[in-house]
């Protein structure tokens, strides 16, 4: 009686079981409608929680991203590593790759559709730059070795801590200065025997002529690190005629007759030049300033207050231009200080009187160079980064970054010159730029001269934020 009892329930079992594999089976043969299989049969995409991250929609290194506007792409902010892939075309590297390099460079990994042609490098790190180490101190140059296209300027580096002293020298060359961090006291002796000394603080100027000496040293507690800027792109640091390096190389003797002294005074003199070295702690300007009957004050300013200066205020961000118009003793070099809000644009336009030497401070940015007969290049600056863009050459700035971009444009003139694209437009007959660039689309010709409808300028544009 139990077996009897026993069979019948495996048999109840056996039967359960297999109605619930004909179940399965069954519900396994009919489609859900919102299953992943189901919407891949109907063409639907996958909602996400069913697909993994899809980067080829958002990446634009990747072969299947689109983009006919040639939009900029901050590599650096966003993390990605660059691909020379570009609207359907291009390929994977294969062979060494540099990742850091190509993803501070993204447009020359990946250049815009627009570039064309071959231009020579415009671009230099002073990152790649050679530093000369010295006690408190270190210099940097970027010079037309490094960058050969760098003809008409020559840019320096250099970095003073507390009481630290760029020693007495001159230069062949005009030099001009420019405080990016800290304090810095500067001396000189002007044409006529006047001195002048001057402490100055970060977006400060000074500006020496050829041939005028002069000194730096190192301010506050973290002393000062600034750029200077020479009036010859062939320049170099180990060029400069210093106080120390010329006595080591006269004999004693006429240095006695030249200071009315006897020779042994001078038995200990440096050896050779000391260039940057750890000096005294400087007094204040008037505790330090030289007196007597045949001292005079230089009657010429040397220095100017950059930062200072009102703003012009655009769309898109500030510009500050300091030119002998407002620092008079600058008769070589000219420069713009301009910041640049994301995504703002240095609008296009060119300089007519020199090259522009630009020097990145802060930010990321990138600029296409116009050089005629098609050519054209793009290329991507960071801060301490410097670029070239040959006169009369259109280029435009862009910030890419998520801050600002603050960056200092410098030529070899007097006087700081641009010609606006927008405004060359507005104020040219408007049949003439209509029929140059919209004969076939009236619409759009229509919206355009609109636009350039009485043009205002707006060095640093927004963009179509700013309308």
């Amino acid at each position: 009686m139990a077996q009897s009892s026993t069979r019948a329930t495996f048999s109840k079992m056996r039967f359960t079981g297999s109605l619930l594999a004909l179940g399965i089976a069954l519900a396994s043969a009919i489609p859900l409608q919102d299953s992943p299989r189901q919407r891949l049969l109907d063409g639907k995409p996958l909602p996400s929680k069913y697909r993994t991250r899809n980067v080829s929609a958002t990446n634009p290194y990747t072969p299947s991203y689109r983009d006919p506007y040639d939009t900029a792409v901050d590599s650096v902010g966003e993390g990605l590593d660059p691909l020379p892939f570009r609207n359907g075309k291009g390929a994977t590297v294969l062979g060494p790759w540099n990742k850091d390099r190509s993803r501070q460079d993204p447009d020359l990994v990946r250049p815009p559709s627009t570039d064309h042609g071959n231009l020579p490098s415009l671009r230099w790190s002073f990152a790649d730059s050679h530093i000369r180490i010295e006690e408190g101190g270190w210099t940097r140059q970027t010079t037309v070795r490094e960058l050969p296209t760098s003809v008409e300027l020559a840019g320096v580096n250099m970095r003073l801590e507390k009481g630290v002293i760029r020693e007495l020298h001159w230069h062949k060359e005009a030099e001009w200065g420019y405080v990016l961090e800290g304090n810095v006291r500067v001396t000189a002796l002007d044409y006529e025997g006047g001195n002048f000394i001057d402490d100055l603080e970060k977006g400060d100027l000074w500006y020496f002529p050829s041939g005028i000496p002069h000194s730096l040293q190192g301010l506050g507690e973290n002393g000062t690190e600034f750029l200077l800027i020479f009036d010859d792109g062939s320049f170099s640091e180990e060029s400069t005629f210093l106080l120390t390096d010329w006595l080591a190389h006269t004999p004693k003797s006429v240095i006695a007759k030249n200071f009315h002294l006897a020779p042994e005074i001078f038995a200990h003199l440096p050896e050779k030049e000391k260039y940057i070295f750890q000096g005294s702690q400087p007094g204040s300007i008037d505790q330090e300033r030289p007196e007597g009957s045949n001292v005079k004050k230089s009657k010429y300013q040397f220095t100017h207050k950059m930062l200072a200066q009102d703003p012009k205020i655009t769309s898109g961000g500030q510009v500050r231009i300091t030119d002998s118009k407002n620092f008079p003793v600058s008769k070589t070099v000219a420069a713009a200080h301009l910041i640049i809000e994301p995504g703002a644009l240095r609008e296009m336009h060119w300089h007519p009187n020199a090259d522009e030497w630009s020097f990145f401070i802060s930010g990321r940015a990138r600029v296409t160079v116009f050089a005629a007969e098609g050519n054209a290049r793009t290329f991507n600056y960071l801060p301490g980064d410097v670029g070239i863009v040959p006169r009369n050459m259109g280029h435009f700035v862009e910030n890419i970054g998520d801050e600002p971009l603050v960056m200092l444009e410098i030529f070899r003139a007097d006087e700081f010159r641009d010609i606006s694209l927008f405004q060359w437009l507005g104020e040219t007959p408007q049949r003439q730029v209509a029929d140059t660039l919209f004969s076939d689309d009236e619409a759009a010709r229509q919206k355009f001269l609109d636009a350039i409808n009485n043009p205002k300028r707006d060095e640093v544009s927004k963009g179509p934020e700013a309308q």
